[in-house]
Order: C-alpha cells, then sequence, then structure tokens
C-alpha cells in the first residue's frame, strides 16, 4: 500500500479494523488449546452462572491468562513507541534498553532479602528495577559526548542488561532460589491469577492514559524538540512523566510475565506503516495490535505442542530477532 493510499484511508477505519482483529484473536485464544472448548463454552462462561470443568477452566485458568496476554501486549507495544519518540531511536524496547533486565534483578532481590514479600511488593520493586535499569543505559549513552546514538543506546543496553541478568542468576544460584526466580522470568502467561491482574492492571491503564494524553507533545517531540521549546511545552517535565509511564508499564508487566522482549520493537513499526508518525494514532493503534500479537503468540504456544506448552518468550524471539536485524540493515526505515 502506498503512503497516498494509507493517508486516504480514515482513522477510523483502521482502527475499526484493528479492533475487529484483535476481537476475533481473542476469540480464537479462549477455544485453542490443551482443553476441548468451544465458542459455546466460551459463551457461557462469560454470560451465564452455568458451571461444569469446561467453565472452570475457562474463569480460572484461560480468561485470567488471556486478559494478562492483552494488557502485556498492550503495556509492551505502546511503551516500545514511547521510547521510540522520545529518544528518536528506531531500535528503543523494554527489552533492548535496560528496563525488563532491571526489573529481573530487582526481583531477584527481593525473592532473596525478602521472600515474604507480598505481590505488590515485588511489583513496586519490579518499578524500581526499571527505573535503574534505564538510568544505567542512559547514563552510559551520556558519558560521552553526543551519547544518544540508536547504536551508542543499544550498545549500552545490551551491556547493562547481561549485567543485570547476571546478577539476577547469580542470586538465584547463591541463595538457591534459582528455580523461584526462572518461574517469574521464564516469559509466559502460565498461572496467573485474577489477584494478580487486579494488582497489575490498574498501573498498566495510568501508563496507558498517561501516554494517550500526551501524545500531542510525544509526536512534536519526536520531530523536532527545538520546535516543541518554541512552542512552549515544557520538554522536561513531558519526558520525565512519559520516562515514569515506560516505567510502569514495563515493571507491571515483568512482575506479571517476565522478560518479554521485542514486542515493544516490532509493534510500533508495523503501526507506524499503517497510521503515520502522529502519535496521537500509533499510541492506541499500538495498544491495540500488541494485544492481539500476543493473544496469537500466547495461542501459539499452547497448540503448536499440545498438551505441552512452547514458551510464549522463545516464540516472541524467534518473530523479533529477525525483524531486529532487518530494522538494524535499513538504518530504522524498515517499512519505507
Amino acid at each position: 500500500m502506498t503512503k497516498e493510499n494509507q493517508r486516504s484511508i480514515p482513522f477510523v477505519y483502521k482502527l475499526i479494523t484493528g479492533i475487529l482483529a484483535f476481537m476475533s484473536m481473542f476469540v480464537l485464544a479462549m477455544v485453542f488449546g490443551a482443553a476441548n472448548i468451544t465458542i459455546h463454552d466460551v459463551w457461557l462462561a462469560l454470560t451465564s452462572n452455568a458451571t461444569g470443568e469446561k467453565i472452570s477452566i475457562i474463569r480460572e485458568i484461560r480468561l485470567p491468562r488471556e486478559i494478562a496476554a492483552v494488557f502485556v501486549g498492550a503495556s509492551l507495544s505502546v511503551s516500545g513507541a514511547i521510547m521510540q519518540g522520545m529518544t528518536k531511536n528506531p531500535l528503543a524496547d523494554p527489552g533492548l534498553l535496560g528496563l525488563t533486565a532491571g526489573a529481573n534483578a530487582a526481583l531477584a532481590l527481593t525473592l532473596a532479602f525478602l521472600p515474604s514479600a507480598n505481590y505488590f511488593g515485588i511489583t513496586v520493586a519490579c518499578f524500581i528495577g526499571a527505573a535503574v535499569g534505564t538510568l544505567l543505559v542512559f547514563g552510559i549513552g551520556a558519558v560521552k559526548k553526543g551519547g544518544f546514538s540508536p547504536l551508542r543506546i543499544v550498545l549500552a543496553g545490551s551491556a547493562v542488561s547481561t549485567f543485570l541478568y547476571a546478577i539476577a542468576e547469580g542470586i538465584g544460584i547463591y541463595y538457591k532460589i534459582s528455580k523461584d526466580v526462572s518461574m517469574w522470568t521464564s516469559g509466559g502467561m502460565i498461572g496467573t491469577s485474577w489477584g494478580q491482574l487486579k494488582i497489575i492492571i490498574p498501573f498498566i491503564m495510568i501508563g496507558i492514559m498517561v501516554s494517550l494524553f500526551l501524545s500531542r507533545q510525544l509526536t512534536i517531540l519526536s520531530l523536532n524538540a527545538e520546535v516543541a521549546v518554541g512552542l512552549g511545552q515544557k520538554t522536561t517535565q513531558i519526558k520525565t512523566i512519559l520516562f515514569v509511564s515506560t516505567i510502569l508499564l514495563a515493571g507491571a508487566s515483568v512482575a506479571l510475565v517476565g522478560n518479554m522482549a521485542f514486542i515493544g520493537l516490532m509493534v510500533p513499526h508495523v503501526v507506524r506503516a499503517m497510521v503515520g508518525t502522529d502519535y496521537r494514532f500509533i499510541i492506541p493503534m499500538s495498544a491495540i495490535f500488541g494485544a492481539t500479537f500476543m493473544l496469537f503468540a500466547d495461542t501459539l504456544g499452547r497448540t503448536i505442542n499440545s498438551p505441552y506448552e512452547t514458551p510464549v518468550a522463545a516464540i516472541v524471539a524467534i518473530m523479533g530477532l529477525p525483524f531486529f536485524l532487518m530494522i538494524v540493515r535499513k538504518g530504522g526505515k524498515v517499512f519505507s
């Protein structure tokens, strides 16, 4: 599709198409899996007081799991879009710039030194770890004059992420909690409960709502920071608020499903090819397509080797690594 044709299609039609694709994928995710479940079973579970083994599977296992996939996919995609816009770096992604590694390290430290911490405490620790990981990456990137080049930031992110993952692994081995750390950081929705969702979803909703509210300012920042200052924008405050939003989104995602790289890299690029460079359109479409992609990856993980599960993080990485290399090769303009 040419750029002229893209502009001729109103955004509302693209939005409706995205919502329909999301709803279709959600239904497929609820139906397919190791258990033999039909659309009728899903309808009964969601709209009636019916009981039974299949109904219980849907309500207590599959529904919370797919809701987790929806919010994690949306949060990682939106946080990736924000980071790409703020840094003007086409390779920016929560998993590549230290956020998820920092959250993983904080999670391991919490399990080791505060074993009685509840889920809310672990979530807060993940937020702090995500902030520390990102500050380390940008601190290293800013050491040299003109340090915020895309390549230097990615290299710093790789080094810091490797270091923080090593800390998490070392803590797991030394304190004999490797199994617990691995269960948290393996990247998947297995065992997601309604109690976890009640804690995590409000943080993700706040992060997405703030990013939507500041999407116009983010568009101007992504094009030209000097113009933003000339238009009277308080760029430092806006960047700080958006930075906090990315920490909320990435930290909450790690607390819920562990490490999940490349989603925040891929989805915003695909969305930009559809809606252009205006973040008023990129943010909502990234949330919708990120949720749809995560539902697809989770369904694939549950079905390609049923009744055994393939780790969702592995499926996402298999699709994400070639995409990452393509972006690098084409200088960030993969769909141009």
